[in-house]
């Protein structure tokens, strides 16, 4: 099965059951040039709208332009993820208060966030507040294809799919991206990852690509 077919179907009732990564050393190094030039194009044709972006969110509310977090990485290593702030200030210590309204397992996700300011709710429509990941992807802690990168109380909820998931650099985006939306379970995710992690092909990870370049087309968001 090609990564690039609809996963949630062919997904293994126990992650235990999958291979390790299936990329060999060449793969592995097709893939991260691949990433490396993209980046690096991405970036340079990119910067106009990056600098009209942090103008926005300046004027919109007060605080950074752009918001860090910790993620887990290959290999377990953590890494500052890069995002463009789409939240108020202040917005994860508000988060207690609304677990109960959480419309997922695993993961937090709100359809409707009250923190979200109104320039981040433009920018997570069209999936923008993602572009200084591409800082992410050149510098090695992320790939543009790969399993989500998860922060470390949910990477914590990971079971035996742990090791092989975090086999390869973590993605601006991956194979949950064809999944009906709201965000779907973290054990649907994760046996996604895996599923990906242990069937890799660049054919697969190209028709990722264009399908999250339909879904910002439409205007849904990731």
């Amino acid at each position: 099965m090609a990564v690039g077919e609809p996963l949630l179907a062919h997904a293994p009732n126990g992650a235990e059951a999958l291979p390790p990564s299936a990329l060999t050393r060449g793969q592995a190094a097709i893939k991260r040039s691949v990433d490396i030039v993209g980046a690096f194009l991405g970036l340079l044709l990119l910067a106009p709208v990056g600098l009209f972006i942090a103008l926005a969110i300046r004027l919109d509310s007060e605080g950074p332009v752009v918001f860090r977090q910790t993620r887990v990485g290959r290999d377990g290593r953590s890494f500052q993820m890069f995002k463009f702030r789409t939240m108020i200030v202040g917005a994860h210590e508000q988060r207690r208060i609304l677990e109960a309204l959480n419309e997922t397992t695993g993961v937090f996700k709100l359809a409707h966030d009250p923190r979200v300011t109104r320039v981040g709710r433009i920018l997570r429509d069209v999936a923008i507040d993602e572009l200084p990941q591409l800082i992410n992807v050149l510098r090695g802690d992320m790939s543009f294809v790969g399993p989500r990168p998860l922060v470390p109380e949910e990477d914590r909820l990971v079971g035996p799919c742990r090791e092989a998931r975090l086999a390869i650099r973590p993605g601006l985006t991956g194979p949950w991206q064809r999944l009906p939306h709201p965000r779907p379970p973290l054990e649907a995710m994760v046996e996604l990852d895996c599923a990906y992690a242990s069937r890799w092909t660049l054919q697969g990870d190209i028709r990722i690509v264009l399908a999250t370049f339909a879904e910002m087309v439409r205007f849904r968001g990731l």
